[in-house]
């Protein structure tokens, strides 16, 4: 399994879905990105925006912002593996 976690270090949104996937024993990566939204370029990539969290599944080809729905694709899509 291959989950990537974009996030900035203090974003109660990050934080959000560090949690989730810690309480649902989700293996995953964190990418640490800058706090200037301009210095944000390998998100955009991914992404195509700058804003955080993006999360990455590569297993199932998922690339999604908005902490939102990232908790819920947690939920419904990781927990129950």
């Amino acid at each position: 399994m291959s989950i990537t976690l974009y996030a900035l270090d203090g974003c109660p949104y990050c934080e959000d879905v560090h949690d989730a996937l810690q309480t649902h024993d989700v293996d995953y990566d964190t990418i640490w990105v800058e706090g200037l939204h301009s210095e944000r370029d390998e998100v955009k990539r991914v992404s195509g925006q700058r804003a955080v969290p993006v999360l990455i599944d590569d297993e199932r080809g998922v690339t999604m912002n908005e902490s939102e729905n990232i908790l819920t694709y947690v939920e419904r899509t990781l927990a129950n593996r």
